[in-house]
This record gives structure tokens, sequence and C-alpha cells, in this order.
């Protein structure tokens, strides 16, 4: 995936096409702007998933999204849709698995298959340019419709759980003392 662009139909209510492709740097300010609509400030609150009740400040900065996109162990898939960017994820090959982060749909339109394309774009492309043999994330344990979302596209809750960063504003201001990131897992075979 690494400088191909790959299309794929939408869902069921939109014909027009997905095309899928490799971040470069000139995407960064674009995918940093992406992911803080989807999960910060009032507009996120368009979509469903929203952090702002449990976090205020950034969800990432340029840096943040430039080390993935600069990573030769990662990539940042980027998601277009009428010549605009309306989705975007991380994949980082880890060995035998991939990791998962850094997922943002556009919040108008999220709920209608986009992210749910996505996914599955994401887990291909682990699968056949990494080897990969299972996609792992980590989800804030408190999102529990997020998590439910990601179990019924196969994603198993390991009950693994990993201290959020307290006090390191990068990944945003806690509203609350008990924050901690789940790992979930899905094979991909």
């Amino acid at each position: 995936m690494t400088d191909t662009t790959r299309e794929h139909p939408h869902d069921r209510h939109d014909s027009t096409r997905l095309t899928f492709r490799t971040a470069v740097e000139s995407d960064i300010p674009a995918l940093t702007a992406l992911v803080e609509s989807a999960y910060r400030g009032d507009s996120s609150r368009a979509g469903w998933t929203t952090e702002a009740d449990l976090l205020e400040g950034q969800r990432t900065d340029p840096e943040g999204v430039a080390a993935v996109v600069k990573d030769p162990k990662s990539l940042m898939l980027v998601v277009e849709r009428d010549g605009g960017t309306v989705a975007c994820c991380q994949l980082e090959h880890k060995g035998a698995h991939a990791y998962f982060g850094m997922f943002a749909v556009k919040p108008g339109l999220q709920g209608g298959g986009l992210g749910r394309a996505v996914l599955e774009e994401a887990e291909r492309t682990a699968r056949e340019q990494w080897g990969a043999t299972e996609m792992q994330m980590q989800v804030i344990k408190q999102r529990e419709d997020l998590i439910a979302w990601y179990v019924r596209r196969g994603y198993t809750r390991t009950g693994q759980l990993s201290p959020f960063p307290y006090g390191d504003e990068r990944f945003g201001i806690p509203q609350r003392a008990d924050l901690a990131f789940e790992l979930l897992v899905k094979p991909l075979s």
C-alpha cells in the first residue's frame, strides 16, 4: 500500500467510491485537523466517536501525525471521496501483529458504513502488505459504545489495561481520574 491508490465501493447508501492511499507529508495538516474534529471540541459532537466528555485539549498534533507518516514501520491510510479527505487510520507493523490507531471519520459522515470500510481496508492492508496475523488496538475502556462497535466487527476484549498518560497533554486533558486503555485483538487469517 506504500505508493498505490486503491478504490473501494462505499456502502449501500452511496454509489461514490472511496480511494485509499498512503499519506505523504503534505497530508499532515489535513489529517491533524480531521483527527481533532472527530474526537475533540464541539465539531466532534456531530459524530458518535467524540471523546469531548472524557478529554479536553488536543487528540494529536502535527508532530504526532508526522511521526506516523515518516516512520518506515508505520503508515497512515488516507481515505478520500470526491477529492476530499473523509477518514484516516494509522497502521504500525509489529511483527506478527499490526497496531491500528488514530482512526478518524469526518463527524458528519459517521454512522453510514464508512468506518467499517476503512477498518476492513486496514485489516486487508496489514494482512497482505505485512503478513500480519492479528490486529491490535487500544481503546479507552469507558468508550463502551465504541468497544461494542469493534466487538461486532470481530475484535475481542482482552481485559488487559494500560494506564492513561495523565500529565501528558499531547493526549488530552482528562476530565475524570479513572481513564485506562483496554487492548482489543482480532485474528486476521
